[in-house]
């Protein structure tokens, strides 16, 4: 994976990747959430067998293993380093950060659960970023919140710090324009 050295260049890549068929990337997007939810299962099996003590829960986990990994392999068919491995957990963080979030909602904490949406997509992004080549390496993953909304300003968009050492605001800002799930 090449990194991407200038804004022209991040344009330029970003163009290319809606030009050559948004509904692969939707496809894509669509199957990175069903492996997120396969990440979970997994885990679910393994606490379903430790707090029941039934191994049957076990016995399930390759099976979901085997079916999460023919899925990842469709989004990430070849890989240097760990990339596997970084983009298998960034999408499970991603999912428990949404999880929590919205616990965090549905307990009426809402400047609690948009931090952990905000964190969660910043995750999912980063996945995409690193499987889509634009990043360049381990210090490319760098992530930085998003700054807090001031009262001044509660419906201002909230923007990533011009001095945070980081690019998830181009990646978000990527796969908001690159990943739509709503093309057929």
């Amino acid at each position: 994976m090449r990194k991407i050295k200038n804004v022209k260049e991040f344009v330029e890549k970003m163009d290319a990747a809606k030009k050559v068929n948004p509904k692969d990337l939707s496809s894509d997007q669509d199957l990175s959430i069903g492996i997120m939810n396969l990440i979970s299962i997994e885990e679910h099996l393994m606490f379903s067998g430790a707090k029941t003590g039934k191994t049957a829960f076990y016995d399930q986990i390759n099976e979901v293993r085997e079916m999460r990994k023919r899925m990842m392999q469709k989004i990430i068919p070849s890989y240097e380093g760990e990339v596997w491995c970084i983009s298998k957990h960034l999408l499970a963080s991603s999912m428990r950060l949404f999880e929590v979030g919205t616990k965090a909602l549905a307990a009426g904490d809402k400047t609690q659960a948009y931090a952990l949406f905000d964190d969660s997509y910043g995750l999912y992004c980063m996945f995409w970023g690193l499987n889509m080549g634009m990043l360049g390496g381990a210090s490319d993953l760098k992530y930085m919140p998003k700054e807090k909304k001031t009262a001044a300003k509660p419906d201002a968009a909230v923007a990533v710090s011009d001095k945070a050492p980081t690019s998830m605001g181009k990646l978000k800002n990527w796969v908001k324009n690159a990943v739509n799930c709503c093309i057929e």
